[in-house]
């Protein structure tokens, strides 16, 4: 009994890392900004890298733990992540640190599926196991919503790399204790690994995102951007094709044919996107434009961290008593009201309204990310519960990093397109403001002074309008897809 919640404790011990490092650099945006002079599209890159990676590596992970064994898996996972961790902490450029987030996610994905078969394989009475998969749930979900409240601590009292160094000791601890105390177990030798599909899908999302984030950008020739779209989608639907026609696929592509399960992962997809998003969105907003220091602007967004950290159990008892159709389609639909009441907020002046708002946003968004779950997991054949619980972490994964993209790309095009900059500057220096608001603060820190207060202040400008752009924009497309779930789910029986 004693080892069962040992290996709890350590699975938990190495997991609480790999959830926090999802959101943990929202609020080190502007410090990457001016130390490693990162550009706006740079930022969205270092943040977004992790979640898309792991979104493509989860699966063929967990193929490996089983052709490997799932402690082997934890400790090379374990010690990828540390090494990557290290290699992050002293990063020189953007570039540097692009690349080693990463091989985080790759370390990531491997710990993810690892964890949970600890977890399967230890606990045999399913009271304990349920009991031990809460736990694991809680620290999930926790770890990425607390994550810009502890980046922002680290960043008030020591350097930026520090948010990295802190998974080291942990790393080294869990790899100890692994190789001690967690039990082996056989491995499959015929297990397929599907490692060259995995990097297809990869390859495929990183140049549909790169192409859609050029294209609004407007940097690069059309042509350039235009065949890197379509290499992307030409690598997508040859891996769909794949799948479709293997007899053991990575994916099994035939459950988005049903129409329960696809509003299930568009439901997680988006919840996701809103709350990763929004986080990067007011981390930003609350340190450039109303000078908060990374801590307070985490203490700031703590009301949308508590309200989606502790929303599980309410909204459990919701979808029992009003049902899967309502919980689902309703979270959507107060997502979007929420979105639209911030979007008017002055956050420096109207902090109670905007408390509320992003408290009744965590728990919305959160309700309807446990909708999602339900669905997929309530429509998918017993047989293939494993492969819908598959995509719904591939889901989750993928939510995260496209939440970055597009929140991202929304605010960069309408920030260029708005910003009134000061007589003086040539057309380079203008266009180099233009394009986020770090640079235009780090330009202004070149500048005379008066020639940077105006900077500033046509920055802050632009960015506070972008913000409501932004969020209203968001809004209406949530309250489209609520409707769309309210008639998607029409013939599902109440939970």
């Amino acid at each position: 009994m004693f080892r069962q919640w040992l290996t709890l404790v350590i699975i938990v011990l190495v997991y609480i890392p790999v959830a926090i490092d999802a959101t943990v650099l929202h609020v080190a945006a502007p410090t990457l900004s001016a130390e490693l002079n990162a550009s706006g599209n740079e930022l969205l890159w270092i943040i977004d890298i992790y979640s898309l990676v792991m979104a493509g590596m989860v699966l063929p992970m967990g193929a490996l733990g089983d052709r490997i064994g799932f402690k082997r898996l934890l400790l090379v996972g374990s010690g990828l992540f540390g090494a990557a961790s290290l290699l992050a902490a002293f990063a020189a450029s953007a570039s540097w640190l692009i690349a080693t987030r990463a091989l985080l996610a790759v370390g990531a994905a491997m710990i993810v599926p690892a964890t949970l078969a600890g977890i399967r394989n230890t606990f045999s009475q399913a009271q304990q196991r349920n009991t031990a998969l809460g736990v694991w749930a809680a620290i999930g979900s926790g770890g990425a919503a607390f994550g810009p409240l502890i980046g922002g601590m680290l960043l008030e009292h020591f350097y930026w790399g520090s948010v990295f160094l802190i998974n080291v000791p942990i790393v080294i601890v869990v790899m100890a204790l692994t190789a001690r105390f967690v039990p082996r177990q056989q491995g499959r030798a015929d297990q397929p690994l599907h490692l060259n599909q995995a990097l297809s899908l990869i390859v495929a999302i990183l140049l549909l995102v790169w192409s859609a984030k050029t294209a609004m950008k407007g940097t690069l020739p059309l042509w350039i951007v235009a065949s890197t779209l379509l290499v992307g989608a030409t690598l997508l639907t040859g891996f769909v094709r794949i799948q479709l026609a293997a007899s053991t696929p990575m994916i099994d592509m035939r459950l988005f044919t049903h129409r329960v399960i696809l509003s299930g992962v568009l439901m997680a997809i988006t919840a996701m996107v809103t709350l990763v998003g929004f986080e990067l969105l007011m981390a930003q907003e609350l340190q450039f434009v109303h000078g908060f220091t990374p801590f307070a602007a985490g203490v700031f967004m703590l009301p949308v961290m508590l309200a989606s950290g502790f929303s599980g159990p309410i909204a459990g008892v919701l979808v029992s008593k009003l049902g899967l159709r309502r919980v689902a389609a309703g979270g959507m639909a107060l997502s979007a009201l929420s979105f639209l009441g911030l979007s008017a907020t002055n956050f420096a002046t109207q902090p109670w309204q905007a408390g509320v708002l992003m408290a009744l946003l965590g728990f919305s968004a959160a309700s309807a990310l446990l909708a999602s779950t339900a669905a997929i997991m309530a429509a998918a054949p017993k047989e293939k519960a494993a492969a819908a619980g598959a995509i719904e972490a591939m889901s989750y994964e993928l939510g995260a990093g496209l939440g970055i993209a597009v929140f991202g790309l929304i605010l960069s095009r309408s920030f260029s397109a708005s910003i009134q900059l000061p007589q003086g500057l040539s057309s380079e220096t203008a266009a180099q403001a233009s394009s986020s608001i770090g640079e235009a603060f780090r330009l202004a820190q070149e500048a005379p002074p008066a020639l940077a207060e105006g900077i500033i202040s046509a920055a802050k400008t632009a960015f506070t309008g972008s913000h409501s752009i932004a969020l209203s924009t968001a809004s209406a497309l949530l309250m489209l897809l609520a409707v769309g779930i309210w008639f998607s789910l029409a013939r599902v029986e109440k939970a």
